[in-house]
């Protein structure tokens, strides 16, 4: 069982990367994230336990919609996806490397998988022969659903950086944080109600918005665009370096 925990996460590592068509990133970079976004299972743990005692304090019936739903998109949903776009914007935004928008995407889905891997390793080990195969299986595909729309969104906020358009940078980055979060929420939400209706909405769902992304990821490979003002200096440099050794001669 944790081999199964890992394997699916390698799988779609290698998809994200091998669909990075134009300009291959950084193995380092990409380590790294992975790692940050792993280590985001820590604050995801802490803050989530403090509030989810908090919120026992105003619900005392874990079984209530109310509580489930709080539960789902914020103690959830939204503290896992901001600990990733926090790790997200730290080691990227600035990084000379984000010159594609499609970068976003494979930055993101970095992260969402590193924290995806060692979600699921703590989740087989904690619960042993009682882990939840299914769950084991779609942890990785789901994390990494939300990687790729925080990562389109992420995307486009430094393309208008490079184009200055300060308004929109923030509303991409805040679509980057919070769609992602909702996304994420629902997932938790219809599953933790373990209500019939709620579990065909669920699937429904997952068909839905896993057709939907897979088409959006391959379209997004297809269409990358340069960021402005992110040219290729390194490739110029060199170009003017071997132009310079070509005049001694």
């Amino acid at each position: 069982m944790l081999i199964l925990a890992i394997v699916p996460s390698l799988i779609l590592l290698f998809a994200v990367w091998k669909f990075d068509t134009v300009e291959k990133e950084p193995i380092g970079l990409l380590a790294k994230l992975f790692l940050g976004g792993a280590l985001t299972i820590l604050s995801a743990q802490l803050i989530g336990f403090l509030g989810e005692k908090l919120l026992r304090v105003f619900c005392k019936d874990v079984y209530e919609l109310e509580y489930i739903f709080v539960f789902a998109f914020f103690l959830v949903g939204l503290i896992e996806e901001a600990g990733k776009f926090v790790v997200l914007k730290l080691l990227t935004w600035k990084n000379k490397e984000f010159n594609y928008t499609f970068d976003g995407v494979v930055y993101a889905a970095m992260v969402s998988l590193g924290f995806a891997t060692i979600e699921n390793i703590v989740y087989v080990i904690v619960n042993g022969s009682n882990a939840s195969l299914m769950r084991v299986l779609l942890q990785a595909p789901a994390h990494l659903i939300y990687g790729i729309f925080m990562g389109y969104f992420y995307g486009l906020a430094r393309l208008n950086k490079g184009l200055g358009d300060e308004k929109k940078v923030r509303m991409r980055l805040l679509e980057a944080l919070f769609v992602p979060a909702v996304m994420h929420g629902f997932y938790v939400f219809c599953l933790g109600t373990e209500k019939k209706v709620f579990f065909i909405l669920f699937v429904i769902y997952e068909i839905v918005i896993t057709a939907f992304t897979v088409w959006h990821f391959l379209k997004l490979s297809k269409e990358d665009k340069l960021i402005p003002g992110m040219e290729f200096t390194i490739d110029w440099d060199d170009d003017e370096q071997e132009g310079t050794d070509e005049s001694k001669v």
